[in-house]
């Protein structure tokens, strides 16, 4: 990666002044670039090949910088003082911004603080081919990169930069050398012969598109991948390689990123020279112009077939211990069953025991790696999927009397343990002598988030009228508290209302998942 911030030498202010810099500038035809195609196209492939959402040729004059080129940015231009080229064009190298908040030349520019939110900066130096620096092509994405540029993309922003350089060039000399034409364009030849090079070179399959999806360049790695003739999967020919059985799935989805301009990524099996499929991983983004047009697709392919392999070994692993430990939940569930039986003064405790036991397993069960096939219906890092699931055996014929309202938060595997056992234990009580004892009774569990912490309150209804128990005699009281105090770091709060039960359960939002 190219060091974080990392600048070149710097040019000496003083060195070069603003009325050298604004001849030279004068000395280029740079009206006759704005809108350029030819510097379009190098900013489209600068995104791209960056991956950033917004690409620049800016040009710094004396109260200004105008944008000669631009990819994914309205704007034509800005105040000088806002530029961070005029930084970036006093280096011998390319300018690096891992994070403009934190750096103090930038940390207080409106286009940092304002609606553009700049975080990520890199740009090339314009410079002149007799020193004088003209401005800079730079890529600008809206959050920060601490590891910076890849090699690979330093290089081919340096190299995308000699080829505007080419261009100003040309604005120059065709003005008063008609008789350098022939030398601009091979310089210009050599240009495009390095864009070339540079996509030919990137480990990934590179491919662009029309707006309207026609595809109608690919690079050299694609043809070595597939082993096809060059311009025989051009246009729709591409999804002849693909697995028979992904074609339709691809067809639906780049048909939506067409319709909607919403970013293409899909996994799918491609079809190797040697006649295997691999699968790659597919991604494309749309560069658009100032009106928010779609004016090229941009996309790459990556063979992901040996993550792809060793992912599905792992889920197998992953499922093959869960359905062990499943088992150990039935095991030691029967050993209690066979213990009680020969001691029937234990059997309540051991029918308490065998449900807490079935309730761990069900939030075992819940959020273990599963198949497509026995995945649940509910999203697995889900609070209310996981609650529901504990609450189900509790339905009755015509109604659920256990209703989950509120926000929604996510769960991991280690909060779902102590989760199970908290309203397993609340369920039980409620069952044994509250609102669910009753055939008209109810309970209301609202989830409430906060920025902190999360409030879960159960609200019993339509009961029998309670006393408040005696909480330290009861194994149940204790074990709501050594789930929700001791393992979920929150508090319990109890209040034995006529009507019922109403528990107010707060925990704090880091304690429900590691993300």
């Amino acid at each position: 990666m190219t060091a974080p911030g990392a600048l070149c030498a710097v040019t000496p202010e003083a060195a070069i002044d603003e009325e050298t810099r604004a001849a030279a500038i004068a000395a280029h035809d740079v009206d006759t670039l704005r809108g350029s195609a030819a510097l379009k196209r190098i900013t489209d492939f600068a995104a791209a090949l960056c991956e950033a959402p917004i690409a620049l040729v800016s040009l710094v004059e004396e109260t200004r910088q105008s944008f000669l080129a631009r990819s994914g940015l309205v704007l034509a231009e800005t105040t000088r003082d806002l530029s961070f080229c005029q930084h970036a064009m006093r280096q011998s190298g390319i300018m690096v911004v891992p994070d403009a908040t934190q750096d103090p030349r930038f940390a207080d520019n409106a286009l940092v603080t304002g609606d553009m939110q700049v975080r990520f900066y890199a740009g090339a130096p314009l410079i002149a081919d007799d020193g004088v620096p003209l401005g800079a092509l730079c890529i600008i994405d809206t959050v920060p990169r601490a590891a910076g540029l890849t090699p690979l993309q330093a290089q081919g922003l340096a190299t995308l930069a000699d080829a505007v350089m080419a261009r100003l060039r040309g604005s120059r000399e065709a003005a008063a050398h008609r008789s350098a034409e022939r030398d601009v364009q091979r310089q210009l030849t050599d240009s495009e012969d390095r864009f070339r090079t540079l996509a030919d070179t990137m480990p990934q399959m590179v491919w662009s598109t029309l707006p309207d999806g026609y595809h109608d360049y690919y690079n050299a790695r694609w043809y070595d991948f597939t082993g096809t003739p060059p311009g025989s999967t051009d246009g729709e020919g591409w999804n002849g390689v693909f697995h028979p059985e992904d074609q339709a799935r691809a067809w639906e989805v780049w048909r939506h990123s067409l319709a909607t301009g919403d970013p293409y990524q899909i996994e799918y099996r491609l079809r190797h020279f040697d006649g295997s499929y691999r699968w790659v991983l597919g991604r494309a983004l749309p560069i658009r112009d100032a009106d928010g047009r779609i004016t090229r697709w941009f996309g790459t392919c990556t063979d992901i077939h040996e993550q792809k392999l060793a992912l599905h070994e792992r889920e197998i692993i992953s499922q093959e211990l869960s359905h062990r430990i499943k088992n150990i939940f039935a095991v030691i569930s029967g050993l209690i069953s066979f213990a009680a039986r020969s001691r029937p003064e234990f059997a309540s405790a051991a029918s308490d025991l065998r449900q807490r036991i079935t309730a761990l397993g069900r939030a075992h069960d819940f959020v273990r790696p599963h198949s497509p096939a026995s995945r649940p219906s509910a999203q697995q890092n889900s609070l209310h999927g996981l609650l529901g699931e504990l609450f189900e055996p509790y339905r009755r014929a015509d109604r659920h009397p256990i209703v989950i309202r509120g926000d929604e938060i996510e769960i991991d595997d280690r909060s779902a343990t102590p989760l199970a056992l908290l309203f397993h234990e609340l369920a039980t009580n409620a069952t044994k002598y509250g609102a669910l004892s009753a055939d008209a009774g109810e309970v209301e569990l609202t989830v409430t988030r906060a920025e902190r912490e999360a409030t879960l309150c159960w609200v019993e209804r339509h009961g029998p009228a309670v006393i408040k128990p005696d909480l330290s005699a009861g194994f149940g009281s204790q074990l709501i508290e050594l789930s929700a105090v001791r393992q979920l770091g929150g508090a319990v709060d109890r209040d034995w209302r006529p009507d019922g039960l109403v528990a107010t359960i707060r925990v704090p939002l880091a304690a429900f998942s590691r993300t």
